[in-house]
């Protein structure tokens, strides 16, 4: 921390310049932030410096603009302009922040040195003026002794004579010395006064340095607000996003709908021509019976003019009887009225063919419209096809500004964030935690009363006795949805017994109100996976579950746990690979699919775990429980991989061995644990100090999370207090350790991401 003051500290003498000469833009000269949208961004490899406090309002007052509503890529240039600028804004803030926190460290010491020094003088002086008080004691009994004596021997006048000379030199000796003391207790007093005044000269600079902190916190409030606003501006995308979702389902409604109409269209295309076919043959058929009708005809004309021939010659040549003249006339006359009747019905059949012609005509305009229409409706659905395609390229362009922004977002409130969670105070139980009613750190502090003196802390974010599960899990829900992303996540909660760790991580699953912070997380998992299913991913989830008990790890999740605890653990090694990754050897990992899965399997282990009853807790957890869902993600339509990890850990209560009252094999228990948590402690002080060895091997929990405390994780801590008065001391801890754990700065989160087609 000095040395990042030392970096700094030039910072702190630029505050009296002039606001138009504060902004350094590298090389290049003093430039004001107005001015970015006319003169050109300055290199990637050239920082931005800020200098004052209107820099920074002139950075807030900037405004987003693009070419139109529809210019995301516009729009998300300069959302990474603007964070970019943000970052070094955060930058700025926290070297002063720094710079401010040396000084007043340098204060603190040299107010130090002056006390000890003058508390040594102070001691100094006292035990002078202890040493003339016994030395003036002394002489008292010695003047006293020789009162008596010249009493006695007065009748001896040259003897008494000289006894009471001896006497005033003794006498004047003691008054020199006394005046000798009396001037170096009134050089001590000035000396004290001087100190005083210096003392009081460095509580003014303390307070002055306490005020700019207070500022400097206003201007970090600022920047959360405008973090929030981003954060409306990702939800106002995903609205957008839901109203493109809800417009192409309306697009494939009416697509189906069109596809519908073409099938039908199909459908009365294949009758019409079906109708057509039919129609044809009956035509056909009508012709060939007309035209055998015509034949029979002209066969009937013949027979007719045979007949009349053969009329004429019988009366030419043989003049046949009457009676057969008769029979030939009458035959004839039928025959003339078959030929009538006949020429009637040729008639019949040339309207029948008449109208059948008509009939086919109309078909074949309906088939030509049915076929104009299909074709119409062929191009319609290629549109919306395309639509749809724009539609679908849009969401997933927006997907990934979400992600992006979101992800941006967390890493700028900071990679270990710290929540403070407050159980509810029982009935038989005195509360000693209250909370700021005004001001910035509403939501965001927290106050403890230990031995009558007030303690004040602030945190990522602090949540009272009244907070819901629910509460709590909108908070680390954006946390969780990293997971998805390819980040590797880890959540773990810590505290003293019974203050609430395992409600808040685990709860009761089996109550919808009380579910913990581990089946909600993997409930939105599986939900968000399959959203994500419509967009083309595909994806392989895996979990495990073990705990640490006695420094020894024992699978939860194994079928032969007999064995586990008679000493099996001895094979479960821990491994971390060059990615960041840790593996467990031969530890029992299951494939889920379903949130019913991984209920089924979290009541398995919570049945498997080491708990036992304290003077702090009825039924206290002994051991540190880890929770570990690994994601892996295929798009199938960009070839992309994603491979994220979620860490979930109930860590064990840490407690006084005086006050859990344990004995026994809970004594080892309580001693194994306080062991893991101080080695905990040792690791987060070594990476708060930035110190080149973090000694992580030192316990098995330390070396298992090395990846999420010393690595690329996204980590989140969770320190539930208890708030009666009889655990202040407890709580005190507590909050000193999530203090120092939220100033630790770890390596910028990487996501795990690659093509498919490059393996």
């Amino acid at each position: 921390m000095a040395a990042r003051g030392a970096r700094t500290g030039s910072l702190h003498h630029k505050e009296n310049e002039p606001a138009g000469k504060r902004l350094r833009t590298g090389a290049a000269g003093r430039q004001p932030l107005s001015a970015a949208s006319t003169a050109p961004p300055p290199p990637a490899d050239e920082p931005m410096v800020f200098a004052g406090r209107e820099d920074v309002e002139t950075l807030l007052n900037e405004k987003m603009k693009g070419k139109n509503k529809m210019d995301f890529k516009g729009k998300s240039e300069q959302m990474m302009e603007y964070i970019k600028k943000l970052r070094a804004c955060i930058k700025w803030l926290l070297e002063r922040e720094d710079a401010n926190l040396a000084q007043i460290a340098k204060l603190s010491s040299d107010l130090e040195a002056a006390e000890t020094q003058h508390s040594e003088k102070v001691t100094q002086l006292q035990n002078a003026l202890q040493e003339s008080k016994e030395i003036y004691e002394e002489l008292q009994k010695q003047y006293a002794s020789l009162q008596e004596a010249l009493k006695k021997v007065e009748a001896e006048k040259t003897d008494a004579l000289r006894s009471l000379g001896n006497e005033k030199e003794a006498k004047l000796a003691v008054e020199s010395s006394r005046n000798e003391i009396l001037e170096n207790l009134k050089k001590a007093q000035l000396e004290e006064k001087c100190l005083h005044d210096q003392i009081e000269m460095l509580q003014g600079t303390n307070k002055r340095l306490q005020e700019y902190n207070t500022s400097l916190q206003t201007y970090n409030s600022q920047l959360q607000a405008d973090a929030k606003t981003h954060g409306e501006t990702i939800n106002r995308l995903q609205r957008e996003k839901n109203t493109m979702v809800e417009t192409m389902n309306g697009l494939k409604d009416h697509a189906n709908s069109v596809k519908n109409q073409l099938d039908l269209s199909k459908s009365l295309q294949s009758e019409v021509a079906k109708q057509k076919n039919d129609l044809l043959k009956e035509v056909d058929s009508i012709r060939n019976e007309l035209q055998r009708a015509r034949e029979d005809r002209d066969k009937k004309s013949a027979q007719v003019d045979s007949l009349l021939n053969e009329l004429g010659t019988y009366k030419e040549l043989t003049g046949r009887s009457a009676v057969e003249l008769d029979n030939a006339v009458t035959r004839s006359t039928a025959l003339e009225e078959t030929c009538s009747s006949q020429r009637e019905t040729i008639k019949t059949l040339e309207i029948k063919l008449a109208a059948a012609t008509e009939k086919l005509k109309m078909s074949d305009l309906t088939a030509m419209e049915a076929m104009t229409e299909y074709e119409n409706q062929k191009k319609m659905l290629a549109d919306l096809q395309s639509r749809l395609q724009e539609a679908e390229q849009q969401i997933l362009d927006g997907e990934k500004l979400r992600k992006k922004l979101h992800n941006t977002i967390l890493e700028l409130k900071g990679n270990i964030r710290v929540f403070c969670r407050v159980r509810p105070v029982l009935s038989n139980e005195s509360g000693a935690v209250t909370y700021p009613k005004s001001g910035e750190n509403i939501g965001r502090g927290i106050e403890l009363i230990h031995n009558a003196q007030e303690y004040s802390f602030t945190f990522d974010k602090v949540f009272d006795h009244s907070a819901s599960q629910e509460d709590v899990f909108i908070e680390i829900s954006q946390l969780v949805q990293s997971a998805l992303d390819g980040y590797k996540v880890c959540i773990f909660a810590y505290g003293q017994t019974g203050s609430g760790k395992t409600h808040t991580m685990m709860g009761n699953p089996e109550v919808e109100e009380q579910k913990g912070m581990i089946p909600r997380s993997l409930e939105q998992i599986f939900q968000a996976s399959q959203v994500l299913n419509s967009q083309g991913w595909k994806y392989k989830m895996q979990a495990s579950m073990l705990e640490i008990y006695n420094e020894t790890i024992r699978d939860l999740l194994s079928t032969n746990r007999v064995a586990t605890q008679d000493g099996g653990s001895s094979k479960y090694n821990i491994k971390h690979d060059a990615n960041g990754n840790t593996h467990v050897s031969d530890l029992t990992v299951v494939n889920v699919t379903s949130i019913s899965e991984v209920s089924s399997l979290l009541r398995r282990a919570a049945q498997s775990r080491s708990v036992g009853r304290t003077q702090m807790n009825e039924e206290s957890s002994r051991s540190h429980c880890v929770f570990t869902l690994r994601i892996f993600g295929v798009n199938e339509g960009t070839d992309q991989q994603v491979q994220g990890v979620l860490n979930l850990i109930d860590l064990a209560g840490s407690e006084r061995l005086n006050k859990s009252g344990a004995t026994g094999d809970r004594l080892k228990e309580t001693q194994a644990i306080n062991k893991s948590l101080s080695s905990l402690s040792d690791v987060i002080f070594s990476i708060a100090k930035k110190e080149e060895h973090v000694p992580f091997r030192n316990s098995k929990l330390t070396y298992l999370l090395q990846p999420c405390l010393g690595g690329d994780s996204k980590t989140l801590m969770f320190v539930n207090l208890s708030p009666e008065t009889s655990s202040t001391a407890e709580s005190l801890c507590s909050l000193r350790f999530a203090a120092r754990v939220n100033s630790c700065e770890i390596g910028i989160p990487r996501r795990q991401t690659q093509m498919r087609n490059s393996q």
